[in-house]
């Protein structure tokens, strides 16, 4: 047993600098974060893990370091109207079909995929065909 843990450790350390890849949205986003998400969870948990692993992976593919607040500092300077929702904000969260207004990300933050509005005070990036949270702005 602990040479499996000792197996998939070493098999980890040595996808973390795919994982680092994965993030950065000018070098594959969401997608790229997703394979190696799955690659990862396959290693250490098996089919239900690489599921498991893929999900996660996706949701990393959003802004990364100083985009950030960058970022946040954009959205607050448009003043884009807050929708107020009474379910938790948080990643992963299918926002309304209805009464949510979406915004185009600027080409500079490389994640023109999404669309961000404002959700309870606090930026959110959403991808547009689910309507789910991919990432809260801090």
């Amino acid at each position: 047993m602990s040479k499996k843990i000792l197996f998939a450790g070493a098999v980890l350390a040595a996808l973390a600098p795919v994982g680092a890849f994965a993030q950065d949205p000018a070098a594959g986003g969401a997608a790229a974060g997703a394979a190696t998400g799955a690659v990862g969870g396959a290693i250490v948990g098996g089919p239900i893990g690489a599921a498991v692993g893929g999900v996660t992976g996706a949701i990393v593919g959003g802004l990364a370091g100083d985009a950030q607040p960058r970022f946040r500092q954009y959205v607050v300077q448009q003043d884009v109207p807050s929708y107020r929702y009474t379910e938790e904000v948080r990643v992963g969260a299918t926002l309304p079909a209805s009464g949510v207004q979406y915004y185009e990300v600027p080409a500079e933050y490389g994640v023109t995929q999404y669309r961000y509005t404002v959700v309870n005070d606090t930026p959110v990036l959403v991808e547009p065909g689910t309507r789910r949270i991919v990432q809260i702005i801090r």
